[in-house]
């Protein structure tokens, strides 16, 4: 899975989340929900590290990102269970 807003691996190695949001077993539109609500208890600038097992989250976090104008960091999938680090703007 590639995605344009992911950075360099050098880059991604800095990368420390201030916050983890486990929204494991959840379903659409909780896993979004969730998240809406966690990224208001973080600073502008803070990263956010998700995690999630809906499928519809590689489709609902880049455009809540998008959206709300977060950055998308880094995304990626092992074993079912999807991964996201976003930066709050």
């Amino acid at each position: 899975m590639s995605d344009k807003s992911i950075q360099g691996e050098n880059e991604r190695d800095d990368v420390q989340a201030i916050a983890t949001l486990d929204a494991c077993g959840l379903f659409c539109p909780e896993p979004v929900m969730m998240l809406h609500n966690k990224i208001r208890d973080i600073e502008a600038g803070d990263i956010l590290e998700v995690f999630a097992t809906d499928p519809s989250t590689t489709r609902d976090v880049p455009k809540f990102c998008l959206f709300l104008g977060h950055e998308l960091i880094e995304h990626s999938q092992q074993d079912g269970r999807y991964r996201y680090l976003i930066r709050k703007v």
